[in-house]
């Protein structure tokens, strides 16, 4: 068994849809830059809202944006590109501030890796993961759909979308930092995890970096 100590944030008293934030704040802190949640989505985070054109909404792509304001309960979400580009200013911004340490950690786009490899390439070596799944493991919903407000394609959410960092596993399960409603460090099965992960597209974000990996 191995659970990363990783500082803890919930979510629920002032960023209701802002999972991916404060799951990436949680890893920054992790690597000791002290960030917060507001300074994230102010300075890092790129955001879009929606609007109506002649009676159709279109909104973000959330692969380019986050979808509406994380402080919004109507709000949705953003996918991997966004927090990976958010988390690029912020370790770049933690090199001004905090010195030349910082520029060795990388960030990658790890979608499409499923748990297991994600567990056995950072968590088992000291490094905790972004992952996209479900609230509270639940089971996704297909839609809402919006038309883009960039290409005017039609895009299609997958609901009960969530973000949790990674933070450790044992023979059966992984353990969570799940910023939803104060959960803390919460354990999920490895078939239900697996599952819900591939739900939402197999999604997730890790940084590498002597210091830790």
């Amino acid at each position: 068994m191995i659970r990363l100590d990783v500082p803890y944030i919930d979510q629920s008293v002032k960023y209701p849809t802002g999972c991916e934030s404060v799951s990436a704040v949680m890893l920054l802190q992790f690597l000791g830059i002290p960030v917060t949640v507001d300074e994230f989505i102010e300075n890092d985070l790129e955001k879009q809202d929606f609007e109506l054109r002649n009676g159709v909404l279109y909104g973000p792509d959330p692969r380019r944006y986050f979808c509406g304001s994380p402080y919004d309960e109507d709000a949705f979400g953003c996918y991997a590109p966004v927090i990976v580009r958010a988390l690029e200013r912020a370790l770049e911004n933690a090199v001004h501030r905090y010195g030349e340490k910082y520029r060795e950690f990388q960030v990658k786009d790890e979608t499409g890796l499923t748990a297991e490899e994600l567990t056995e390439k950072y968590v088992s070596k000291g490094m905790p993961v972004i992952f996209w799944a479900c609230i509270n493991m639940r089971e996704p919903v297909t839609g809402p759909s919006w038309r883009l407000s960039d290409t005017g394609e039609e895009f299609t959410w997958i609901s009960n979308e969530h973000c949790m960092l990674l933070v450790g596993f044992d023979e059966e399960g992984y353990y969570f930092n799940d910023p939803y409603d104060n959960n803390g460090v919460i354990r999920y099965p490895k078939d239900v995890v697996e599952d819900r992960h591939r739900a939402q597209h197999m999604q997730a974000v890790a940084v590498w970096g002597r210091s830790k990996v």
